[in-house]
C-alpha cells in the first residue's frame, strides 16, 4: 500500500472559528491569502513534527520566563512559526506591541543593532509577572559579524526585560558568545507522512481534487519541507483545470520526473552507458538545472529498494521498479556526492552530468574491459 493511502485524513493547523462567533461570508482579504499564511499554526497543539523541542516549548510557555534562544534547522520546517506560536501563548493580547520581528530581508546591519533593537529593547511595556518583551532574528547566520557582537552586548543589558530568539538554518555562523547566552534548539525536517497528512488536510480544506499519486508527488518535490509542499500544492491547484496528478505536480515543481531519473540509474546498473547519457542530454536540454539533477539521481538512489517490491504505484513511486543491490546504492551514492560537490563549487557543465552516468556504469563493467 503506498504512503499515501496509508496517511491519515484528518489533520490541524488551520485558523479555527471562535465558539459561539457568527458564521460570515468569506473574506476576500482571507481568499487571497497564499495557503502557506492561510493554514499557519496560531498554538503550538497545531506544529507538525518535531514533537520533543515542541514540548519543551510547551514548557516554557506555561512556566514563562523564556531563556534567549537558538532555533536551528532546515528551512520550512517550523522555526519561525514555533517560536510565534510561543509569544502568542506568553504574550497573549500585547503579542503585536512586545514583539519585534526582523528577518533577512530587513537592514540588519550594527546600525539597526544599536538603534532599532536597542530603543525597541527600552520601551516600555506592561506585561503580566515573568513575561517579557521578544526578539525574533530570522535567519540570524546571515547577521554580519559586527551585528552579532553588537547584539551579545545588547542581550546582556537588556535581560531583565527583553529575552531573544534566533531562527538560523547552521547555528555555528552564530558567534560563539551568542551561542552561549541562548539555548539551542535543533529541529529536524519533516518525515514524508507527517508532510503527507498536512497536505492532504490542506487540499481537503481547498477542495482540490488529487490522485494519491499527485500528493506523493508533492510529498517528494519538498523533501520534508512542508512551506514548499504546501506552496506546490497551491501552484498545482492553480495550474490544473481537473483533478491533480503526478505529471501535473512534477510540471509545475520543474523538477526532474523520477521515472526518468530511475530510467539513467537503471541504465547505469546495467552497463547501457550510451542509453543513460541519452536520457541525462535530454533532461538538459529540457532545461533542468544540473543541481536539480544530481539532488534528484540522489533521491531516487537513496530510495531505491535493495529487494524488489510486491507491486509500484506510479507517480513519485515509479523510482520503486528501480532495484540496486546494497554495494551498487553505496557506489553510486559516492559518486553523485562528488558529482554534487563540483556542481557546487560552480563546475556545473553538462560534462559533469556525462562524466557522472560515466563513472557510475562503469562500476559495473568487468575491470578487464578496460585492459587494452
Amino acid at each position: 500500500m503506498s504512503l499515501a493511502a496509508q496517511a491519515s485524513s484528518s489533520g490541524t493547523g488551520t485558523r479555527h472559528t471562535p465558539a459561539g462567533a457568527a458564521v460570515t461570508a468569506p473574506n476576500t482579504d482571507e481568499l487571497e491569502l497564499p495557503w502557506v499564511e492561510k493554514y499557519r499554526p496560531l498554538v503550538l497543539d497545531e506544529v507538525m513534527g518535531n514533537e520533543e523541542t515542541v514540548a519543551r516549548l510547551k514548557v516554557i510557555a506555561r512556566d514563562g520566563n523564556m531563556p534567549n534562544l537558538i532555533m536551528s534547522g532546515a528551512p520550512g520546517i517550523g522555526k519561525t512559526t514555533s517560536i510565534m506560536c510561543l509569544a502568542n501563548a506568553l504574550l497573549g493580547s500585547a503579542v503585536k506591541e512586545a514583539v519585534l520581528e526582523l528577518n533577512a530581508s530587513d537592514d540588519r546591519g550594527i546600525d539597526v543593532v544599536r538603534n532599532r533593537i536597542k530603543m525597541f529593547a527600552q520601551k516600555k511595556v506592561t506585561l503580566p509577572p515573568g513575561r517579557h518583551k521578544i526578539v525574533i532574528l530570522d535567519e540570524a547566520d546571515s547577521m554580519t559579524a559586527g551585528a552579532q557582537q553588537a547584539l551579545r552586548r545588547t542581550m546582556e543589558l537588556y535581560s531583565s526585560t527583553t529575552r531573544f530568539a534566533l531562527a538560523c538554518n547552521t547555528s555555528n555562523k552564530v558567534i560563539e558568545p551568542i551561542q552561549s547566552r541562548c539555548a539551542i534548539l535543533r529541529f529536524a525536517r519533516l518525515s514524508d507522512t507527517q508532510v503527507l497528512s498536512r497536505v492532504r488536510t490542506v487540499a481537503q480544506r481547498e477542495s482540490v481534487p488529487m490522485t494519491p499519486a499527485g500528493l506523493e508527488a508533492v510529498v517528494f518535490c519538498a523533501d520534508g519541507d512542508l512551506r514548499l509542499a504546501i506552496n506546490h500544492l497551491q501552484a498545482a491547484a492553480s495550474a490544473a483545470s481537473g483533478m491533480v496528478d503526478a505529471e501535473q505536480v512534477f510540471k509545475v515543481c520543474d523538477v526532474p520526473h523520477p521515472a526518468q531519473v530511475s530510467a539513467i540509474v537503471q541504465n547505469c546498473a546495467m552497463g547501457h552507458v550510451d542509453r543513460a547519457l541519452d536520457a541525462i542530454t535530454a533532461l538538459t536540454k529540457a532545461g533542468y538545472a544540473s543541481l536539480d539533477v544530481v539532488t534528484t539521481l540522489f533521491r531516487v538512489v537513496k530510495n531505491a529498494p535493495t529487494q524488489a517490491p510486491a507491486a509500484a504505484t506510479g507517480g513519485a513511486n515509479a523510482a520503486a521498479a528501480l532495484v540496486l543491490p546494497e554495494y551498487l546504492k553505496l557506489e553510486f551514492a559516492k559518486l553523485i556526492g562528488l558529482a554534487h560537490m563540483r556542481i557546487l563549487e560552480g563546475v556545473s557543465s553538462n560534462v559533469q552530468l556525462a562524466g557522472l552516468v560515466a563513472r557510475m556504469a562503469r562500476v559495473v563493467v568487468p575491470p578487464e574491459k578496460f585492459v587494452v
